[in-house]
């Protein structure tokens, strides 16, 4: 019989964060869920909602479990955008919603993970772009790049009973990525410029975070995972 485990996701109503709010659910698991909405967790009934916007609400501390077994911080965003047409708040958001975000959530569930069992886990989202330089991420890739950073310092300084890893898709497809996707041109576009030929799945991104939350997963720590369609690591040649 699989062990009943309480999880965090942040950003859990929609997306790559809804698909492994299911997997989680479908296990046995109690999940809590922290969005401004509900989204899809209507669907969900195993799964709790706590409204939160990582922008401007308070940690709601009180709305949680007494002890987490693992975290997932979901939330990101994508604006592409030439350099020059970038303004200081256009880094200050992505930077607050990508990575001060993921702070204050760990800050706030920390204590509660160190009171697991045997060892918990936080999965953070990083981006493709941090490691392969593209044009019009300059905002997105640096605010990325910290959350690289932040997954292996943390890492190091929560080893041994907290694992921390980060996973760094290419272009999923999800609400976030709607305006990217948004016609049958955009689409074999965007499928074109990989080396699968295709654009990534909600379920494949938490198929991957599903794994590293549990204990299939637990001899990782401080990795940066690229799930990406070949993307940053493949050049293909005709």
């Amino acid at each position: 019989m699989t062990e009943t485990k309480n999880f965090i996701v942040v950003g859990g109503s929609s997306g790559i964060g809804f698909a492994l709010t299911r997997r989680l659910v479908d296990d046995g698991h109690k999940v809590t869920v922290l969005s401004r909405a509900p989204g899809h967790l209507t669907e969900l009934p195993g799964a709790r909602h706590v409204p939160f916007d990582v922008t401007k609400d308070d940690f709601p501390s009180e709305a949680l479990p007494d002890q987490l077994n693992g975290l997932a911080y979901c939330p990101g965003s994508i604006r592409l955008r030439p350099f020059a047409r970038l303004t200081a708040d256009d880094f200050l958001e992505d930077y607050r919603i990508n990575l001060l975000g993921a702070v204050a959530v760990i800050k706030g569930c920390l204590s509660l993970l160190k009171k697991a069992d045997k060892s918990a886990a936080i999965v953070l989202f990083s981006t493709v772009a941090v490691q392969t330089g593209m044009p019009f991420h300059a905002s997105i890739a640096s605010a990325k790049g910290a959350v690289e950073g932040l997954t292996r310092s943390l890492a190091a300084e929560l080893a041994p009973r907290i694992r921390v890893n980060a996973i760094a898709p290419s272009l999923t497809d999800t609400p976030l990525a709607k305006a990217l996707l948004a016609d049958d041109a955009k689409r074999t576009a965007a499928a074109e410029r990989h080396p699968l030929k295709r654009t990534g799945t909600a379920h494949e991104l938490a198929a991957i975070a599903h794994f590293l939350l549990n204990d299939s997963g637990s001899w990782i720590t401080g990795q940066i995972i690229s799930v990406d369609g070949g993307m940053g690591a493949v050049r293909t040649f005709k």
